[in-house]
């Protein structure tokens, strides 16, 4: 499907989208669930074939049937209202939206929003989300399928300081965190607490186990600045996986027509100084 065009128009019914967002969410407390959404569409991308990524496929129902997404069909209907107010909007935009707004409106980190993705009606196979019953080499293979570094596993692992488990979606039950619908660094509290009675998936419990990986969870765990600094870079990078910003490819246009002026005008120049050598020596 062709891309959006962008306009002050289209960036309008951003903003309104963002408030009908807000109003939503804090209504149906299911900021978590939106997160989730916007995860899920994100993250089926694969950096070397450039397929899945944030495109709004998993409202195609061979998507939202994958095991992996149980209970998102929820969300996917709530959606449905703030689409029809917003018809200009694509999904994909749409979900990706929700998802910023699910983190700000939690207390979360200011997240940088660009708008412009293109919907796709083509899913990707089941399989490209992480599966919460395995440890760190699964995480690696399914985030570094993506681009994603060590750092931005566990920066976006902190997500789950929202939200619960539902054992009828997952096979899990309970909340990371005692407050699961504030967005703070006590998810990395937790994994460090041997005490701590809340849910640890094998995931969860693979970050304090890998070395590298507990690195970056006991700096979260100390510094909340840092880990907001982080996950907002992290969340923007799998919020664009494969999207490329119509404004970044105008800049790129206009480097490259400007890097042929310079070398026409260079060569122009070169071309003067060997008529004018040659002029003298006749």
């Amino acid at each position: 499907m062709a891309a959006p065009i962008v306009d002050s128009e289209y960036l309008k019914e951003i903003e309104q989208a963002r408030r009908d967002l807000r109003a939503l969410m804090s209504s149906k407390n299911c900021a978590p669930l939106m997160l989730r959404l916007a995860w899920h569409d994100a993250g089926t991308y694969d950096a070397k074939t450039k397929t899945g990524g944030p495109n709004g496929s998993i409202r195609n129902e061979k998507e939202y049937k994958h095991e992996a997404n149980n209970g998102l069909k929820i969300a996917i209907d709530l959606m449905e209202e703030i689409k029809a107010k917003h018809p200009k909007l694509t999904y994909a935009d749409l979900y990706q939206l929700a998802g910023v707004v699910a983190v700000e409106i939690t207390g979360g980190p200011t997240i940088d929003f660009v708008s412009g993705r293109k919907d796709s009606t083509e899913s990707p196979e089941e399989g490209r989300l992480p599966d919460a019953k395995k440890g760190a080499t699964h995480l690696r293979d399914v985030f570094y399928r993506m681009g994603l570094s060590d750092m931005e596993i566990v920066a976006l692992s902190g997500g789950h300081t929202l939200g619960k488990a539902h054992r009828d979606r997952s096979g899990f039950e309970g909340a990371w965190t005692k407050e699961p619908l504030k967005f703070d660094n006590s998810y990395f509290k937790e994994l460090l607490n041997e005490n701590s009675e809340v849910l640890k998936l094998p995931t969860d419990k693979a970050l304090v186990e890998d070395p590298k990986f507990r690195s970056y969870v006991e700096r979260y765990a100390k510094d909340e600045d840092a880990f907001f600094t982080d996950y907002a870079a992290a969340h923007k990078k799998l919020s664009e996986l494969g999207f490329t910003p119509a404004f970044k490819a105008a800049k790129f246009t206009l480097r490259a027509q400007s890097a042929v002026g310079v070398a026409i005008v260079a060569a122009m120049v070169i071309l003067s100084y060997y008529y004018e050598v040659h002029k003298r020596l006749k």
